[in-house]
């Protein structure tokens, strides 16, 4: 298979670049090729681009399998990074034809049937107020891709942390109950499980331990 990977070099992107190329081609999109740890390797292509630029990432979606948008803030600046990428993507994966495309958000802004009471009345509530803008823009790029109109997935972690893998849950369109983190190589490993599996089209998954 061959993977476009957006925020390749973020902390779940390069868990998902070191991963994917044990058994697939990837391109990664970066801002700074200078932070590519596997550079050289020889399935494993760099484009430094701007990725909220659709005409500058359009070759790097052109004739892929597959689009993973690994973006996330990093400073509190970063306010609709999530959204203004995922519509980026979109648009390049509609100029160029590709299909298949899968993006992390979060489960944190999302209350269903999975949460547990004390988390669907007090946790999630506090977390809405300290998270406010981060959610808002999960929230906005859940809707655009949902709105896509392409073969998506959204993955929905909990807090994310650099712990090693371990085996984790996931839940189809619903949060994981009792699921309040995963390890970022666990959410790396998740996504590449979604791409295999033509079931995951058209639902988020939601994981945890």
């Amino acid at each position: 298979m061959r993977i476009t990977v957006v925020g390749a070099t973020g902390g779940t992107g390069q868990h998902l670049v070191r991963q994917a190329l044990a058994d697939h081609h990837v391109t990664a999109v970066v801002r700074n090729a200078a932070r590519v740890r596997q550079a050289g390797h020889p399935r494993l292509d760099v484009v430094t681009a701007d990725v909220m630029d659709p005409e500058a990432i359009t070759e790097a979606v052109a004739g892929q399998d597959a689009v993973v948008s690994a973006l996330g803030p990093r400073t509190k600046g970063d306010a609709s990074v999530c959204s203004d990428g995922a519509r980026a993507i979109i648009t390049a994966m509609r100029a160029t034809g590709t299909r298949r495309l899968v993006v992390v958000t979060a489960s944190g802004h999302i209350v269903d049937e999975g949460d547990g009471p004390l988390t669907r009345t007090v946790v999630k509530p506090m977390l809405r107020r300290c998270l406010r803008e981060e959610f808002a823009d999960f929230a906005r790029t859940d809707q655009a891709v949902q709105a896509s109109g392409l073969d998506w997935t959204i993955m929905r972690p909990p807090r994310l942390t650099d712990g090693e893998p371990r085996p984790y849950r996931t839940a189809t369109d619903r949060n994981v109950r009792g699921g309040i983190t995963i390890a970022r190589a666990d959410l790396a490993h998740a996504v590449l499980a979604a791409l295999a599996d033509p079931a995951t089209v058209g639902h988020t998954i939601a994981l945890g331990y």
